[in-house]
């Protein structure tokens, strides 16, 4: 459900009202102190208005705190040294197995084009469905 605008440019969402200007989050109030992240409200607000998701009173204080408990957790990422430590493109340590490309079955498409409703020059013919 999306909120609907009232007048003045404020939108009224789970009884609280936002700018519809709030296009963009500032947060640069966030504390650090301690390797702590904290979210305000008035934040979640601005994200779930964003977002189009109905947030109602009884929820936001929940959600908060778990985009607080998240936001601590990139920092804790963010923090640890990667220097030296090479990139992977898989997180298991070993070279996967391929198997050999080699013909298992004979070719069968004479077979099968001989069942299709419209074949021509060895193609399956289908309707047009894009104009």
């Amino acid at each position: 459900m999306l909120p609907k605008p009232l007048s003045h440019g404020i939108v009224l969402l789970n009884r609280v009202q936002l700018p519809i200007q709030a296009r963009a989050l500032n947060f640069s109030h966030l504390s650090h102190g301690e390797r702590e992240v904290s979210i305000e409200r008035g934040d979640v607000e601005k994200i779930a208005y964003l977002a189009r998701i109905q947030v109602t009173e009884s929820e936001l204080d929940k959600v908060t705190a778990d985009l607080s408990r998240i936001l601590n957790l990139v920092d804790q990422m963010g923090a640890v040294s990667t220097e030296g430590v090479e990139p992977l493109s898989n997180p298991l340590d070993m070279v996967q197995r391929l198997r050999a490309d080699a013909v298992t079955e004979p070719n069968q498409r004479d077979r099968f084009q001989a069942i299709a409703p419209a074949t021509e020059a060895g193609l399956y013919l289908v309707p047009k469905v894009i104009e």
